[in-house]
């Protein structure tokens, strides 16, 4: 749900450590100039670590065995990470296993989970129940797949190549991201079709061949189920999948209905701080459901095949549709397939791809599906192990301190799988030492997600937060936090195709005819993209530059200063104000350098703000854009400023800081075409 600047989930992703390392980037390189140096996501003392090493034989997987892991996993690491509560349902053999609360729903109030009766935010996990809508329109063949869903929309977007529903299901339909509008104020009425129509993203890849995550993508395919069925998205939800499968504890509606509203949980950033209010999604079918822990569990059983009311329990949610099905298994399959194959996606077929919804999250030999979800305070995921019907759903509704909200749900279902669905055979290795050796060579650089902002000022995310690949071992390659939430080891399995060490992720490459890296894809629905020269160095090069400039300004009341004091001594001898030729060359450089200033420190609010997910006035971005151009015109006074000195014959000082000053103003006009901050459009 959160953009990709702010997680590193293939959700999103996102997650409040990397919102706040991008926030420190943002002010450390646009704001403190003197210091521009990119903040990392500090590392909290990590939680209680639920995983343990995969047994022999898997434990029992019964409701005594998994409450007891649960009670001795969870607990502590709420209290260490401060994070207020959590949620846990397990489903298995067409029952529920379990289902659990943890915490504290509400701090102030006292009051404590109850997994029956408490809704938490799901985020993103409701792009499943959206995907599942489309399929129910594809099922009874009102939609087609692989129709430009202009058809069914009547929307006039600006794509330069169609784009359809297998697209916007498997996050391929080629959008860069978009951050306004993704969260709007508590009270702000929602329209889906306004929040599609007014600045969409654009289209900056061809459909099919680039995973790059988009919640855009996802509200229009809930725009199409709205469109064609002729009701609300809110309401078919409500009446084709909610109510069909017994989960009359959900709804996506915003906000929630009196029944439902004084059981959310409440959002905190730590549990020790005050709630965020109740966040309210501009794009409802990409993650604006809240649901109870059992309702989900209802919903994974829907997806395992069996009817509703089968197994699912009673109490807060009992069910009301009874021996229902929200799909035929046909269907079911065929979403957990992969939606696209190597005509399009090339090389990158070889590795994890997204099924219509799902995300490939296969792993140890076994088969398995999923999504994450992220909102600012809750932090979510479901997995189905379909081959074993199995699935378990986690939520909290706190970051906590340093992430840990994300670092304990990512222990938590690999400690599930170690624990219940061990390890199979390790992959083995097909590729010769020197070939591996040759391919780490190729992949060490920087990279950025595909998922980011590319035509818009929010460009300057993605140089902000740097995904980085060395060699190690000499065949392997290390990538830096940014693919997953810790640092990863990979080795070469077969050609291109990398399998982390001790661990279950998968890196597929795509390379050109010289064996160039052009695409690494990575949880299915993400990518990686190398940084270019220009990029990689926009960043350090404009803040070098400002450094330049900021001397420049604060040079102008010191130099004031001491010709003052000078003259009160009578030895200002040689220390006049500039005269002549130079005068109108350096006043206007000392006005532009102060304005390129004041002008960077804007845009580190307007970036900061963003990434923070608040709306930011037109006229403050405006006002960032002027004093840029501002500072952008020094460039020629600064011209003048060099020739004028040189005129001037005043020995080699002034001349040489005069061409220093030339350079920052340089520096400037680079990164800030790079950045594309004076761009006409300023829609993010």
């Amino acid at each position: 749900m959160v953009p990709t600047t702010l997680a590193p989930s293939p959700e999103a992703p996102p997650g409040r450590c990397r919102t706040r390392r991008t926030h420190r980037a943002a002010v450390a390189v646009l704001g403190a100039v003197v210091a521009a140096t990119l903040g990392a996501c500090g590392s909290a003392e990590p939680p209680p670590d639920p995983h343990q090493s995969p047994p022999a034989l898997a434990a029992d997987l019964t409701r005594a065995d998994v409450d007891a892991w649960l009670d001795r996993t969870i607990p502590p690491a709420l209290e260490s990470g401060r994070i207020a509560g959590a949620t846990v349902s397990v489903v298995r053999d067409g029952e529920i296993l379990t289902a659990r609360g943890f915490g504290q729903a509400d701090v102030g109030a006292g009051t404590v989970v109850d997994p029956e009766a408490t809704l938490f935010r799901v985020g993103s996990v409701s792009k499943m129940v959206t995907a599942t809508a489309v399929m129910q329109l594809v099922e009874r063949g009102e939609v087609d797949l692989d129709t430009d869903v202009e058809q069914y929309t009547g929307l006039d977007l600006p794509h330069e190549h169609p784009v359809t529903l297998r697209h916007l299901l498997s996050h391929t339909p080629g959008y860069e991201e978009r951050a306004a509008g993704l969260f709007v104020a508590p009270g702000q009425a929602v329209d889906l079709r306004r929040s599609l129509v007014e600045d969409p993203p654009a289209q900056v890849y061809e459909p099919g061949t680039t995973p790059a995550y988009s919640n855009y993508g996802n509200a229009l395919a809930g725009y199409v189920v709205e469109a064609v069925s002729g009701v609300p998205f809110e309401d078919y939800v409500d009446r084709n999948i909610l109510a069909p499968a017994g989960m009359t504890s959900s709804s996506f509606a915003q906000p929630l209905p009196d029944h439902l509203a004084a059981r959310v949980a409440q959002g905190y950033p730590t549990s020790d701080e005050a709630p965020i209010p109740f966040e309210v999604v501009g794009v409802p079918p990409a993650g604006s459901m809240s649901a109870t822990a059992t309702d989900m569990a209802r919903f994974m059983l829907a997806h395992l095949g069996h009817p509703a009311g089968d197994g699912a329990g009673t109490g807060a949610g009992a069910d009301t549709g009874a021996g229902t099905r929200v799909l035929d298994d046909e269907t079911l399959q065929v979403m957990r397939e992969p939606a696209l194959d190597a005509s399009t996606l090339g090389a990158l077929a070889a590795g994890h791809r997204m099924g219509l919804g799902w995300f490939d999250e296969s792993r140890d030999g076994r088969d398995v599906v999923g999504h994450g979800g992220d909102t600012l305070a809750f932090h979510s995921h479901l997995q189905l192990w379909p081959d074993d019907d199995t699935g378990v759903f986690v939520s909290f509704n706190s970051t906590g301190v340093d992430g840990a909200a994300l670092l304990l749900r990512e222990d938590l279902l690999d400690g599930f799988a170690d624990r219940y669905l061990p390890a199979g055979g390790a992959d083995p290795v097909t590729v010769d030492p020197a070939t591996r050796a040759e391919h780490a060579r190729a992949l060490a650089g920087t990279y950025e997600s595909t998922r980011g902002f590319h035509t818009t000022f929010l460009t300057v995310a993605g140089p902000l937060q740097p995904i980085r690949a060395e060699v190690v071992d000499g065949d392997r390659v290390r990538f830096s936090p940014g693919v997953a939430l810790r640092p990863t080891l990979y080795e070469e399995t077969e050609p291109w195709l990398y399998r982390e060490v001790d661990g279950h992720r998968v890196l597929a490459v795509r390379t050109d005819s010289d064996g160039q890296v052009q695409l690494i894809g990575h949880d299915s629905a993400m990518s990686l993209t190398p940084v270019s020269a220009a990029r990689a160095a926009a960043m350090p090069v404009l803040a070098g530059g400002l450094v330049v400039l900021l001397v420049t300004v604060l040079a102008w009341p010191v130099g004031a200063v001491v010709r003052r004091a000078r003259r009160r001594r009578g030895t200002a001898h040689g220390d006049a104000p500039a005269r002549g030729p130079v005068r109108v060359p350096r006043m206007l450089t000392r006005v532009a350098a102060l304005s390129a200033i004041l002008g960077m420190l804007t845009w580190a609010h307007v970036v900061v703000a963003v990434m923070g997910m608040e709306a930011v006035p037109t006229a403050v971005i405006r006002t960032a854009q002027v004093l840029t151009a501002v500072g952008v015109l020094g460039l020629p006074a600064a011209v003048w400023l060099v020739a004028a000195e040189i005129r001037t014959r005043s020995g080699w000082f002034r001349p040489t800081a005069a061409a220093v000053v030339l350079l920052g103003f340089a520096a400037l006009t680079f990164g800030a075409l790079e950045f594309l901050l004076l761009s006409p459009d300023i829609s993010y």
